[in-house]
Order: structure tokens, then sequence, then C-alpha cells
């Protein structure tokens, strides 16, 4: 009689999306696999409920085709075609071929480059404490953060805000600029409450009919790029109808007077024009929120990704201000609290090793970089080698014709560290098998909420699998890279962290599963005052002066207007490309994450864009006819979906699929500029003009 294996529930904390970071309980099957995964009760953020496909997450660990020994290349750049190796035979290619690269062509022509693919502190970051000591190029993170972090704290000053909790205790929860229901489900949770438990409206904002737009009382569909004309029309109501806080802006706000009479010109007709929303629709989001003070308006990172991204997040939050919705339990204005957890992290990056002289390319350039623009290059040596984890460029990266020329050169030596064969390690020299989240130690903290947590090993990897800090320290050790941080364990590297950010000791926080890093109210809702000296919001930013690590490319910040506006620098339709696209997050993909998994390919389907229908008569265009999206940047074949749930002239391409899915192997990013946009650069991934036609 077979008996059925012993099941444990473990904690652990979702590693891929860093809004939410979800914690976790995780069954344990015999000690050797994962089972269920659920969302913890005990963590209130997370509070019991956890997306579908991380609740899935075992057919993720334990799938067939992930990387299992380390491969070296034996055909051509690019054929997919490897031999299996030791780990001893791969790493002594590597640290041979990298100080080979360093003696010939200098310390910065090896370019670490790594990103999110896991959010751990120790397994993401520890790649800068390799970079660090060997004076390899700096690596400038540009794909997620750059427009939306600036537009935030150029009125606020610091990267905090109200306990996202709030939002259950809200009258209004207005959710901006994300898909929460698909990106970020926490947010749903808690604005579902309001609704049940207070009668809360739910209002949401974005450039097609999503999930979460199907489940508001006011969904607002604009135009892409015109949030800043949304947000300034609301502002001139609040001050035209006498719903703005004179008293609250006399106190905690510069300029008002002023900025007053710059809104007094932003009138709903004129947003009208820029939006394509009705005046009606206007009117009524401005009254409901200068009705209901304890309005919660959550900012996310998709309506920052235009060329103008930073300005219209900027003025998205300048609203609570004109409210005074700031002052009260369930009111305000987040988007990150990144800032709350003043971590010291020099033994994970060996920040004290730095040398702030070396230059720090563009993430989203690596085609340029690649391909030997001298800009992007920042007039320095070409890059002849890429260590890369926790990314897949191949897929991501904007401007993919340059990236594919880029990967393409024979005289690139290129590493990756990578769970599955992702387009990115097709195109390797080496490949090295890595863990995943539950297969190693490490430390989270949540941007979206305000929990640090442990995620500890709860299973052995499968093969030869490695994790990232364990591949970085043997490098560090053949290529003669000296530091405390390359000796210790990820257990001892978080006691030491945890410690020296005076967060207590690994065993407390093993004892305790999470701390609250959450500010008193006065402080998270600004009312000691704002981030900057004088402690005023800033409806008049000084740009260049917003804390933000402005040491990459920045974009045109002489241009930015004044006060909030609608800054006309996006990509606008012309009779050439006379459709505006977004590349908006798909509910069971996260990036390329998932792209692998059965239940999620045969969820999403096939790679498609969705149409108006009104468009797609005009092109004679059929539900699942294979179409062409083109612009200067290169072609892209894929296939139609008509929908009524977007405006006519705008596309909307969801997910990343892997480039192989397209008809002719080319991915949606193909069509994305890598212009640095302002103030501190960051790729606009909804932000593109094509022209369409049947393929």
């Amino acid at each position: 009689m077979n008996r059925p294996l012993p099941v444990t529930r473990k904690n652990s904390v979702c590693p891929h999306d860093c809004p939410s970071t979800c914690a976790l309980e995780i069954e344990i099957i015999d000690g050797k696999r994962i089972g269920r995964v659920y969302g913890s009760s005990e963590q209130t953020y997370t509070d019991g409920v956890i997306c579908a496909k991380v609740a899935r997450y075992a057919e993720r660990n334990h799938h067939p085709d992930r990387l299992l020994y380390p491969l070296i290349r034996t055909g051509k750049k690019g054929s997919g075609e490897f031999r299996r190796a030791s780990w001893d035979e791969a790493m002594d290619l590597v640290a041979k071929r990298f100080l080979e690269i360093e003696t010939t062509h200098g310390a910065q022509s090896i370019w670490p480059y790594y990103y999110a693919g896991t959010m751990g502190l120790v397994m993401r970051d520890g790649i800068n404490r390799l970079r660090h000591a060997k004076k390899y190029s700096g690596f400038f993170s540009t794909i997620c953060i750059n427009l939306a972090w600036p537009g935030y704290m150029a009125g606020t000053g610091r990267l905090m805000g109200p306990d996202p909790r709030e939002i259950a205790k809200s009258d209004c929860v207005v959710i901006w600029g994300t898909n929460a229901v698909s990106t970020q489900v926490n947010v749903m949770t808690h604005a579902i409450r309001a609704r049940k438990e207070r009668g809360a409206k739910i209002v949401a904002i974005d450039v097609y009919q999503t999930a979460t737009m199907q489940q508001a009382d006011l969904a607002l569909c604009l135009k892409p790029g015109t949030d800043g004309a949304l947000a300034c029309a609301v502002m001139h109501i609040l001050f035209r109808d006498n719903l703005a806080d004179r008293d609250y802006l006399a106190e905690f706000a510069d300029y008002p007077a002023e900025f007053e009479a710059h809104i007094s010109t932003k009138t709903p007709e004129w947003a009208s024009n820029i939006t394509g929303l009705p005046v009606s629709d206007i009117e009524a989001f401005a009254h409901l929120v200068g009705t209901k003070k304890r309005t919660f308006f959550r900012l996310g990172y998709g309506f920052s990704r235009q060329r103008n991204g930073a300005v219209n997040v900027h003025a998205a939050s300048c609203i609570a201000t004109v409210t005074g919705a700031w002052q009260y339990e369930g009111g305000g204005a987040f988007h990150s609290n990144s800032g709350i957890f003043h971590w010291r992290k020099s033994m994970i990056e060996g920040l004290d090793m730095a040398d702030h002289t070396i230059r720090k390319l563009d993430q989203s350039q690596i085609g340029r970089i690649l391909t030997g623009d001298p800009t992007a290059l920042k007039n320095g040596v070409p890059v002849h080698a890429l260590f890369i984890q926790n990314t897949n460029p191949m897929s991501v990266a904007p401007e993919q014709e340059l990236v594919r020329q880029g990967f393409a050169r024979d005289d690139l030596f290129t590493v990756v560290h990578e769970q599955f064969m992702t387009d990115t390690a097709q195109k390797a020299d080496v490949v090295l098998p890595a863990t995943m989240f539950t297969e190693h130690d490490d430390i989270y903290q949540g941007g979206g909420h305000q929990y640090i947590a442990l995620g500890p090993k709860l299973i052995d990897p499968p093969g030869e699998c490695r994790s990232n800090h364990d591949v970085i320290c043997d490098l560090a050790h053949r290529l003669g890279a000296t530091h405390p941080g390359f000796e210790m364990s990820p257990r001892e590297i978080i006691d030491w962290t945890l410690q020296n950010s005076k967060w207590g000791t690994l065993q407390e926080l093993e004892e305790k599963n999470f701390i609250d890093c959450q500010p008193p109210f006065e402080d998270a809702h600004y009312l000691n005052g704002f981030g900057w000296k004088d402690k005023k919001f800033r409806f008049k930013p000084d740009w260049s002066k917003v804390p933000f690590p402005n040491d990459g490319p920045m974009g045109p910040i002489q241009d930015m207007p004044v006060f909030p506006d609608h800054w006309n620098v996006i990509e606008t339709a012309t009779p050439e490309y006379p459709f505006r696209l977004a590349t908006s997050p798909a509910r069971n993909f996260l990036n390329t994450s998932f792209t692998e998994t059965a239940t999620s390919q045969t969820k999403e389907s096939r790679p498609t864009v969705l149409i108006h229908p009104t468009d797609a008569a005009g092109l004679d265009i059929l539900d699942g006819d294979k179409v062409l999206l083109s612009n200067q940047r290169g072609e892209v074949r894929l296939f139609a979906k008509i929908s009524d749930g977007l405006r006519p002239g705008v596309l909307i391409a969801e997910s990343i699929w892997p480039n192989t899915a397209y008809p002719d192997g080319k991915g949606i990013n193909t069509l994305t500029g890598a212009d640095a946009a302002a103030p501190f650069g960051g790729a606009a991934f909804h932000d593109i003009r094509v022209a369409l036609s049947r393929a």
C-alpha cells in the first residue's frame, strides 16, 4: 500500500515582482519538491492572496526544460549548439577569457549585465561586488524606475508614502497606470475591501480596457502619454469649484497661487482634445476626488513609460496635494516605499571598492553599446565580454535589431547564468545553470508595501544548478578578486546587512518572519513636511535636484515644463506611422518569466496585438489575421485580436513572448526606442508609433 508523501508548509517570498513581493506559504513534498503555493495571511499586505501564475510555481520550479549543467558553445554564434561541460571546465574558460580580454582591452571592456529576474538583494545585486572589485564597466539601470521614481519624488522629495494597507480605509481608490488585477493583485484586495466595507469608489485610468478597468466604478480610457493633461484638468476643476484645500496648500505647497494661475488655462475641454476623454468623465472624476477627501492615489509604473512619463507621474501626484488628501488615513498618493529601508549594502555590492570615475553603461542601450555607438559607450572602449544574470536582453531590451547584431559579434564573449535556455542564453558562449528562489537563501523588500522578509532555501536544486552568489564568488576567486563578501555565505551576508542597516539580526528575522518598516503616520503622510529643505510639496520642481542616482544618460531636462502640463515629447502618430503602440504586461507572464510554462502559454495563446474594430475594418483585417507592425526601428509580425476595449488609433501588444513565438522570430521590442527620456534616462516601452497592415 502506497502511503502519501509527507507535506509541510514553509514560509517564503515571491522573487519576481518588486511592488508586491508577496509573502508565501509553500508546500514541501517529501522534503524534495514544492507543491501548491499560497499567499501568507500572516503578512497583512499580501493578506493570503497571490496571483495564479505564482500559485502554480511548481510547474516552473520542476519544469523538464530547466538547465541542469554547464554548457559550452560548439556551433556558430547563436546556433544553439552546445556540449555539456563540468563546472570547473566552464569556469576556467570564463576566467581565462575574461583575463585575456582585460589584458588586451582593459577592465572596462567587460560588462556585468543583470536585472530583476530575482528581487532578492543578495542574488540580484551581488554581481556588483564583482564589477567593483575588478573595475569592470558599471551598469546604469533604466528599464523600470527611471521615469516613475523621479516623477513622484519631484513633488514629495522622498520615495515613500502612505501605508498601502490604508487603501482598505479609503473612500475612493484611484488606480492610475497599472493593471493591478494582472500585476499587483494585492492592490485589488485592499481596494475591494474598501468598496465592500466603506462603499468606496474605484477609479481606474489606463490606455485600454484591462481587467482592472472592468472592475472599476469609473474607468477612464485615455490616449497613451496624455495623463498629465488629465491631471491638470482635474486640478483646474478643483480650483474652479472651490474643492481645493487652500489652507493645506498655504502650509504645505510651494507657489500655490502661481500654480493656480497656470492651471486656470487647463480646462476640461483642453484636456478632452488631448486625452480623448469626454468632458463629462473628467468632471465626474474631479468631483469624486474633490468631495471624497480619503482618496488614495495608487500610482503605477505603466503610465510613466512614455517620454513624458516623469512629468505625468508628477502631475498625478499633485492632485492629492490640491485636495489635501495627504492629511487623512486612506488618503494621499503612493508610488513606492523603496526609500524607507535604509539598507547598507556594502557587503552585498562591494560599495567600499566602488570607483565612481568608471563609466556606467545604459542597460536599455545595450544594442547601441554592442554595435559600437561612441555616445552609448561614453567614448570609451568597446564591450568585448558580457556576464549576464537575471535578465533576458535578447527579448526585453529596446531596439532589438541592434541587440541582435551586437550579440552576433564573433569578438564578443558572452556568459549567461540562467534557469532556462532563453533567447539570450541561445546567443551565449557559456551557459551556466541557475537556482530558483526555493533553492537558495535571500532577503527581500517590498517596494509596494513596507515589509522585509526572508526567503530561505527550501529544497535542493536539480542537477548541477548553482546560485548567483556561488557563481560570482567562484569567478571572483579564479580572477583574483578579493572582498570579504566573496568569503561569506548568503546567510552571513544577510545577517551582516540586517545588523548594519539597523534591522536586527537574521535570527530575529527568522523568529518574527517579517519586519514591518512602515514609517509613522505623520511621516508617511508628510504631515511633518515633505522631503525638501523647506518641507513644501513641489508644484514647481527643480528636476536637476530630484534625489535620484542621475549618473547615467540624461534626457532633455532643460525643456521640461515648469509646472505640471501635457509635455508633448511623445512619439505622436504621423501619416507614415499612424498608430500608437503600448507593450503592456500579460496576466500569465511576468516579462519573460513564465513564458516557458505550458499553462501560461495556453492561457496567453500566441503573440497578438489588440486592434479597434474601426481600424481593423479600414485595413481589411480580420480577427486572427497575421499582421505587420513596423517603424523606423524594424518590423514585427504577430496576430490580430479585434477589441473595442481601446481607442481607435491605439494598439496594445500584451506580453513579451520568446522571439521564436513570433512568425519571423522578431519580438515586440524590435519596435521600442532606447533614447534616454528626461530627466535621468529610461526606456519608453509604451511610447511607440507604428504602421499597421496585413502581413
